[in-house]
């Protein structure tokens, strides 16, 4: 069956319309103000001192490990679950990554990471905030301060996540974000990195801006940044949107399936609602069958796809053999979401399939 309620949804309105055909009649369509208004407005919503944009996740990772001096040997821990960029940033800086397990929420298992920063002794630590579920920032800052790391947070897609209060990308050294057309807030192409020390902001912006050293053009449009900002505006109401679709879920396939858990004290944005089943290949393919888009985030683990030390990731090993994800995006109607919930539990059913037995 062709495919009808799809994994990722945007929508654009005549705001965004209006602000593309303004910069068009402008014919000032690079650094000017809607650039500039974009950065203002997202170190607002994320109460940090400082934002820059790039083109891309990737860049912001790549230019932030740069700023924080990381160059070739140096150590840096990820985690074994994540989009490829993380590692693949490291390497581009010439750093050596190693890699981590995770923990019961698919982030940076903080028990073991002590013991890696004891054994590896990394200049940077990258914690991902996989699937919109904040890693457990408290205590990997307490760790940077007792062994003096520094912490880069992949907030790629987690837009609006909150631990204890506080936005992820506002809690480490440097927070780095993706704005392909996928994310929360999306732009098509486009990144940022964001910080609260402004030693590290003229460092980012020197590989950034051409000035008294070679660098990079890695500057977005200013069509990009009108459409980021009216998105932004929008990102709280579709944020709880995402949420009241993910506990819906929840509550309707917790006794069929492993749910997603949400860490205490975190506000989890659901970039991806992440099931898993012992049985995932053969759920997809009913889901499928019947319209659904449902797909694996990830099935590698970072060390498979490149080279790099670390520590055993069992759990890491198990999580890519049964996750998958189901739409969530904000714009689903109320009978798809029924409609997903009463396939997910008839395709477990089907044929013994319904012992998840993770």
């Amino acid at each position: 069956m062709e495919i009808r309620i799809p994994i990722i949804g945007l929508e654009f309105t005549e705001e965004e319309k209006e602000a593309l055909i303004g910069i068009l009649d402008s014919k000032r369509i690079t650094r000017d103000g809607w650039t500039e208004k974009f950065n203002e407005e997202f170190v607002k919503f994320l109460g940090v001192k400082f934002s820059s944009t790039v083109c891309s996740g990737t860049v912001a990772l790549f230019i932030g490990l740069k700023a924080l001096g990381v160059d070739k040997g140096d150590k840096v821990i990820v985690p074994a679950m994540s989009f490829m960029a993380t590692i693949d940033a490291v390497l581009l800086a010439g750093g050596e990554p190693i890699v981590v397990d995770v923990d019961d929420f698919y982030t940076i298992d903080v028990n073991q990471l002590e013991d890696a920063v004891r054994k590896f002794k990394p200049k940077v630590v990258i914690p991902v905030h996989l699937y919109g579920q904040p890693a457990d920032m408290e205590n990997i800052m307490f760790l940077s301060d007792k062994y003096g790391f520094f912490v880069l947070e992949d907030g790629a897609q987690a837009h609006g996540a909150e631990f204890k209060g506080r936005k992820v990308g506002a809690w480490g050294h440097i927070g780095a974000f993706s704005f392909y057309a996928s994310k929360n807030v999306p732009m098509g192409e486009g990144g940022a990195l964001t910080t609260n020390d402004e030693s590290i902001f003229k460092k980012i912006k020197s590989w950034i801006d051409f000035g008294e050293k070679p660098a990079f053009n890695v500057r977005i449009t200013e069509f990009q940044a009108a459409i980021g900002t009216i998105q932004l505006k929008k990102l709280r109401e579709r944020n709880e949107r995402r949420r009241n679709i993910a506990k819906v879920y929840t509550e309707n396939l917790e006794d069929s399936y492993i749910v997603p858990r949400e860490r205490r004290e975190a506000y989890h944005v659901y970039h991806l609602y992440t099931l898993r089943h012992k049985n995932r290949d053969e759920i997809i393919k009913k889901l499928r069958e019947r319209g659904i888009d449902a797909r694996v985030y990830y099935n590698y683990l970072l060390h498979e796809l490149r080279s790099a030390n670390g520590l055993p990731t069992p759990k890491a090993e198990r999580f890519k053999k049964e996750v998958f994800s189901i739409p969530v995006h904000p714009y689903l109607k109320e009978e798809e979401v029924i409609y997903i919930i009463n396939s997910l539990k008839e395709s477990c059913c089907e044929n013994n399939l319904n012992n998840h037995g993770a």
